[in-house]
């Protein structure tokens, strides 16, 4: 069975590095599969399980030039929890040293450099020399000086004519050969130079003497390993920029927990000790260390960094806590249940890790042009030398023009193209929320030309809910001394009676059959609404509802039963319970025989619900479930429930329509629920009744048109998801729809597909861009540099080739940080336009119970809102003058949730009316309508769990 080992890789320095040993690799015996990342230096194979053949990996690669080993973390080997962590802390002090070592030796370099440069070039600019160097008795003195300052600059950067000479004796050069050879060529020349200097003076010759004091070339070849170190150095802080989004991730973990003892002792450990079963305490304001579930106390954990959603969540005995979150409030002890690689976060920062690792398609251009660039170009620099030595310019022209070849090419400019891009892009999409498990994935997404989404738990919030009630009105069984024999309800006398009654009356003063009661669009609103809002015979029909469906525990009964409770209805005892297959429930409640269940069960319980069937054909044809409540056989009233869409999904899929892609709802569902879901969300097509072996079948057939996305969350999604070109998952949704995905949306909103797009797009063309930069690079310099353009009077120095080398691959690497600016658009919520009461205002209102609405008659089906009366109110508000800007500087900001959190606490501060906070810059502007005190703005970020300062 094939097994996965990480390599750390150590010697390659470009492009043509990585290439060989990956091909290397991937000719051991065994090895099934082999991907170099040279921005990592590492490599992942995949083998056959034989230890012979990790064995036969190193030695193969050493004989190519290079190190590899097996990739054992320390924590593993000690026993302890390992984890993504420990191996990217290893190899991020490794890149400190490194770049440590490169500081120092660029340091020496100009050192010994500079005054190199000046000694040998000054008499042509006319800077002041030294005595000692003049003359043509000193010429001896002036070039042996030379010679002894490019010595330290040699020794410095002996690598590369170490690795360079290493690697052309195995076959196999690389950008340090290139290197090599023209700083050696240089050296060599120059020594020449001195002894024909001694010969031609040892016999007076001193134009001779002269001659070979003006062609040493010494400084070309300090100048030449100067500068590309300098190149370097810059290639390193920038590349140590790339894999920012990866630290970030590892440092959201709190390093140290607080583990309760057996005596009941507490003790302060590092996360590295915590083991499955020990018992943490978390406090408030502190960071969860690793996933578990509470067993004692409560608190409010902040789960944005995972979840991405900003409201904290209420977690008590039982709940489940994830590691890397925030308890903002209270105090609880947890079970530790997994720990090290196993939590949450290293899950992501492996995928992450893992995302950065893999090759592009895109990359194979570069691979290929690598693996044979060196020596081209290597051939080239010889092919140069004897033409000009043909031309007969002389030997010191002819040499300039070959060196000029060999440190202009830069083959690292190809290697860095594109694993730099997908190093940012992937680390912004992770900071974002979106997971892309592959570079392949990455690219592939750019390219998608329909976007195909499963409507229950994607589109839809995937659990119905009570979307609207209507109860029968006038004479019936639930009216006046009814209604308080079926719910308990108070009479008159009590409290709740002035409400009820006023209530009533405003009810039977509407002329229809209906009372129609609306239900909020947001969770919070409805549990404001207190008993004491409803009116009595609305009261009695819901606690009817919940008295029976209580007992039931099928989704459609929990939904009424929650939207029951949050009215105050009242349950009854029910005897006599039963569940009708196919139709719904029966039971006695008070005495009276009570029915709920679909228009079959009515007709089975001779009810008459003829006259509802206007509104039933109504609801059905908006996609709703409608059930029927009779009491003594007599209808009172019907409820409508539908699984309603997230309040995101209409702006995410006009933003896929804008953004040119086709958007396709697949469900189970019968045709006349999805065409209802499809206009309240938009989307372009919708095929319904699909069973979920038949899903994968539509993705195949779409496939046919064009690139396929496919966005899902549950385990009938799987096989669609791994079908499509681009699986979407949804965070939410079960482990084996995540697993056959390409793409992971932490924060279950479809606004994310979208924005996973866009970052592909967005990577891509910067991958283009960075591979045409890499490539007219060598196209036009190589010639320049050999001299084609020589009868036009352009000629370029070996110092010069030098310095535009560095510079090409530093470009190249800067220009993939500029996505670290990419943001995803910012959608709002979309309100549907078929909603029935799109003023949200009085759908709000008429919750309260102050405007109830009455029901259409049977005749003309008109609804007849009674006025809220806020709505002019609402409509007459102005923004508030911007009077002043205030800027701040933020500390402790790690991703854009952060930028959130601060938005928003400095947007709760009266007098400010909008914020501006910018993560890169780690700063927020307020705009002030009013006057604020600095130390208000302050204590507001602080609360949000940051550290402030106005900035001046």
């Amino acid at each position: 069975m094939a097994q996965k080992q990480t390599f750390d890789v150590s010697g390659m320095t470009c492009a043509a590095c990585s290439a060989r040993v990956e091909k290397t690799t991937s000719g051991v015996v065994g090895v099934e599969h082999a991907v170099v990342n040279l921005l990592k230096n590492s490599m992942e194979v995949e083998y056959d399980g034989n230890p012979a053949t990790l064995a036969a990996i190193s030695a193969a690669v050493e004989k190519a030039g290079y190190g590899a080993v097996p990739r054992v973390e320390a924590a593993a080997a000690a026993g302890a929890p390992s984890g993504p962590a420990t191996a990217s802390a290893a190899r991020e002090n490794a890149a400190a040293k490194e770049a440590a070592h490169v500081r120092m030796r660029l340091i020496v370099s100009f050192v010994f450099t500079i005054p190199l440069f000046y000694l040998s070039m000054g008499h042509m600019f006319g800077w002041p020399i030294p005595g000692i160097f003049l003359g043509h008795e000193n010429m001896l003195t002036f070039a042996f000086t030379q010679f002894l300052l490019l010595l330290p600059v040699i020794f410095v950067n002996f690598k590369f004519f170490r690795v360079g000479f290493k690697t052309l004796f195995h076959g196999s050069p690389n950008m340090d050969s290139l290197i090599a050879l023209g700083s050696t060529a240089s050296t060599v020349y120059g020594i020449v130079a001195i002894y024909r200097i001694g010969w031609g003076m040892g016999r007076g010759d001193v134009d001779f003497a002269h001659m070979a004091a003006m062609d040493l070339y010494f400084e070309s070849a300090a100048m030449i390993l100067t500068l590309i170190t300098l190149g370097k150095y810059f290639e390193a802080r920038a590349k140590g920029k790339t894999t920012d989004a990866i630290a970030q991730l590892m440092d959201l973990s709190p390093k140290t927990a607080i583990r309760r003892n057996v005596d009941g002792a507490e003790e302060e450990v590092p996360v590295e000790q915590v083991r499955p079963g020990d018992i943490l305490i978390v406090r408030a304001g502190a960071g969860v260390p690793v996933d578990g579930v509470v067993i004692e106390g409560a608190g409010t954990v902040d789960e944005s960094v995972i979840t991405g959603e900003s409201v904290p969540v209420e977690k008590g005995v039982g709940a489940a806590v994830t590691g890397a979150t925030v308890n903002r409030t209270g105090w609880f002890a947890m079970r530790a249940e997994r720990v090290g690689a196993d939590t949450v976060l290293a899950g992501i920062v492996r995928m992450v890790d893992e995302a950065t690792s893999s090759k592009a398609p895109i990359e194979k251009l570069a691979d290929k042009i690598s693996g044979v660039f060196v020596p081209v170009v290597i051939a080239i620099a010889l092919i140069t030398f004897i033409i000009w030595m043909f031309v007969d310019v002389g030997v010191a022209t002819a040499l300039s023009h070959a060196i000029s070849v060999l440190v202009i090419s830069c083959p690292c400019a190809l290697g860095l193209a594109t694993p730099t891009a997908i190093m940012v892009g992937t680390g912004r999409g992770a900071a974002n929320g979106i997971l892309v498990k592959s570079a392949e994935a990455l690219q592939t997404a750019h390219g998608v030309k329909t976007v195909v989404l499963d409507k229950t738990g994607t589109i839809t919030k995937g659990a119905p809910e009570v979307c609207e009630v209507l109860v029968v009105k006038g004479p019936s069984a639930l009216a006046s001394g009814a209604a308080d024999r079926v719910c308990g309800a108070p009479s008159a006398a009590d409290g709740f009676g002035g409400a009820h009654k006023a209530s009533s009356a405003r009810a039977e003063q509407s002329s229809g059959l209906f009372v129609r009661v609306r239900t909020a669009e947001r969770l919070g609103a409805a549990e404001a609404i207190q008993a004491s809002q409803v009116d009595a015979q609305t009261l009695a029909f819901l606690s009817l509802a919940y008295s029976l469906e209580k007992r039931s525990e099928h989704p459609l009964a929990q939904a009424i039963v929650a939207y029951a409770e949050a009215r105050g209805a009242m349950a009854q005892e029910v005897e006599r319970f039963e569940q009708i297959p196919g139709g719904g429930l029966r039971g006695v409640v008070a005495g009276r025989t009570c029915l709920a269940g679909n228009a079959r069960l009515m007709e089975d319980g001779d009810v008459d619900a003829a006259f509802a069937s206007e509104q039933a054909r109504r609801l059905a044809d908006e996609g709703k479930t409608v059930l029927y409540f009779a009491l003594d056989g007599e209808l009172a009233g019907i409820v409508a429930l539908a699984d309603e869409p997230k309040p995101r999904s209409a702006a995410a899929l006009a933003e896929l329509s804008r953004m040119g892609i086709r958007t396709v709802m697949l469900t189970g569902d019968n045709e006349r629920t999805a065409h209802a879901i499809q206009k309240r969300v938009g989307t372009d097509d919708v095929i319904a009744g699909v069973l979920p072996q038949g899903k994968e079948e539509v993705i195949r057939d779409l496939q046919k048109q064009g690139t396929v996305a496919m966005v899902g969350d549950g385990v009938n999604d799987a096989p669609a998801l791994a079908r499509a070109d681009v699986g979407i998952a949804i965070g939410a949704g079960t482990d084996i729809a995540i697993d056959s995905a390409d793409i992971v949306l932490m924060k279950s909103d479809l606004a994310d597909v979208p924005a996973a797009i866009s970052l592909s797009r967005a990577t891509m063309r910067n991958i283009k861009q960075n591979l045409f930069w890499a490539l007219i690079y060598n196209a036009i310099c190589i010639p320049v540099a050999a001299g084609a353009l020589s009868f036009a009077g352009v000629t370029l120095n070996p110092m010069i080739a030098a310095a535009a080398m560095s510079c090409s691959s530093v470009c190249v690497v800067s220009n993939a940080l500029r996505l670290r600016g990419w943001k995803p658009v910012v959608l709002g919520e979309v309100a549907s336009a078929l909603e029935p009461d799109a003023a949200s205002g009085a759908a709000l209102a008429s919750e309260a119970g102050v405007p109830t609405m009455d029901g259409p008659s049977a005749e003309d089906g008109d609804w007849s809102p009674v006025s809220a009366g806020h709505s002019e109110e609402v409509q007459n508000v102005k923004p508030k003058e911007i009077i002043m800007e205030k800027k701040l500087s933020v500390e402790g900001m790690m991703c854009q949730h952060c930028v959130a959190h601060v938005k928003k606490a400095l947007e709760g501060v009266e007098g400010v009316e909008e914020a501006v906070v910018d993560l890169d810059s780690n700063s927020a502007t307020a705009k002030l309508s009013a006057d604020v005190a600095d130390q208000v703005l302050v204590d507001a970020i602080v609360d949000a769990g940051y550290e402030a300062k106005v900035v001046e």
